[in-house]
């Protein structure tokens, strides 16, 4: 079974700024709850702290730039 971009792992790098769900729903301008779900669902790769989850800035850039759609030709 081929790894789909979702299912393939993100390496965190040490100067990578780690965003809370607020945060990230605040950089992506969505929901907390569309956040929650897509960390539910393993759409966005996080970091567990313990108990808290943590996005790193460079897993919200992924999940934007894989779910851009390039303009139609004309």
């Amino acid at each position: 079974m081929p790894k789909t971009a979702s299912a393939t792992a993100h390496r965190v790098l040490r100067d990578d700024p780690l965003y809370t769900r607020e945060e990230a729903a605040q950089y992506l301008n969505v929901t907390l709850r569309f956040v929650t779900r897509c960390v539910q669902e393993r759409r966005i790769s996080y970091v567990r702290v313990g108990r808290m989850v943590r996005i790193p800035e460079s897993a919200l850039a992924e999940y934007l730039s894989a779910n851009s759609v390039p303009p139609r030709p004309r």
